[in-house]
């Protein structure tokens, strides 16, 4: 399978982040205001002042390897993060990504046939683990041991949400060329769909955060 991704939903917009920033000194709106939302955005941006980008969110839905999932821990900042546990339950779908670029390169057959055979054993370990340590150990701990067979391109469903302030620290660590493949990908592809969202309410954010391309 592939990692996936959807936008579930969002909250917010360039004029909710203005408005912010104006709290300090007044919140009503005025024709003048809004002829300048583009140059205050792009000043809080540019100055360091993001506070007020923490005042909208962004959510998403994602299918991801262990390998990324791991990445979205790390180095997070104002990150929501809550996704399957092979704790508190048995993770009877079976998902296992296999890298695409794999395809392309000399010998594909062989290591991505020999990934996808060794994760449906690993898969099939789980699961036969699972159920014989059960009655010995009871049923939590067997959960929480037989997950030890699972696969690092083992994949879980999460949700993850981010608010505007944490989701540009996160395009700006992970969508860059030295991310690795899958976490950039994902990266990128959070971000096109932001960027698609129906009246583009984020516009003026996405081009004070220099995030166009």
């Amino acid at each position: 399978m592939k990692n996936t991704i959807e936008l579930l939903g969002y909250y917010g917009s360039d004029l909710t982040h203005a408005q912010s920033a104006w709290t300090s000194t007044s919140r009503d709106l005025t024709e003048d205001k809004l002829a300048r939302v583009d140059k205050l955005l792009d000043m809080l941006a540019s100055e360091g002042h993001h506070t007020p980008f923490e005042k909208s969110s962004l959510h998403f839905l994602v299918t991801v390897d262990q390998a990324t999932h791991i990445h979205l821990l790390k180095h997070r900042i104002g990150v929501s993060i809550n996704g399957e546990s092979a704790r508190y339950k048995e993770l009877k779908e079976d998902k296992s990504y296999i890298p695409p670029d794999w395809l392309n390169q000399l010998n594909s057959d062989k290591w991505a046939g020999l990934l996808e055979e060794y994760s449906a054993r690993a898969n099939e370990a789980y699961h036969e683990c699972l159920e014989e340590l059960t009655p010995v150990l009871g049923r939590k701990r067997a959960k929480e041991s037989a997950r030890f067979f699972k696969m690092m391109n083992s994949q879980l469903t999460m949700d993850v949400m981010f608010n505007w302030r944490s989701f540009y620290h996160f395009q700006k660590l992970r969508n860059d060329e030295h991310a690795q493949l899958e976490v950039r990908e994902l990266a990128r592809e959070m971000l096109e769909l932001v960027k698609n969202i129906e009246g583009n309410p984020f516009e003026k954010t996405i081009k004070a955060f220099g995030l166009l391309n």
